[in-house]
């Protein structure tokens, strides 16, 4: 499994490792699914994670994160198109889910963000739980 980790799904993963998303970071630290990544990827999960109002410690941090540039697919993203962006914010997610191939989605809280991205079918855009129902349920 290859999916794009919005940033959003590994801070609800972290604080809450019952929920959907916990249970999505488990399987990537299992080795299971495999995230997709670039630098500017790295760079926004070590700075939101980061934040001190999380109440997050650095060193679970840095076990996750290295363990996903470890275990990751780094991907050197094309620009993807202005009509396929809803939020500014999502450019990195959005270009690295576009250049990779075998992609099988990416994994948002936010699906509004990518609501013209979604519309377009080029890559699966799903919630943890969708993602969970999709792949893993019996």
């Amino acid at each position: 499994m290859l999916i794009v980790l919005d940033t959003n799904v590994l801070v609800s993963g972290l604080l809450n490792e019952y929920g959907n998303p916990g249970k999505l970071l488990d399987l990537i630290l299992a080795n299971v699914i495999t995230v997709a990544y670039d630098d500017r990827i790295i760079n926004e999960y070590e700075k939101v994670l980061a934040r001190p109002e999380l109440h997050i410690e650095t060193r679970l941090i840095q076990t996750v994160i290295t363990a996903i540039e470890l275990n990751g697919l780094p991907v050197e993203p094309a620009q993807a198109p202005e009509r396929l962006i809803d939020d500014p914010g999502d450019v990195p997610f959005i270009e690295t889910g576009l250049s990779c191939p075998g992609l099988d989605a990416i994994v948002t809280g936010n699906m509004r963000h990518f609501r013209k991205l979604q519309q377009t079918g080029l890559v699966k855009v799903l919630t943890p739980t969708e993602f969970l129902d999709n792949f893993f349920s019996k």
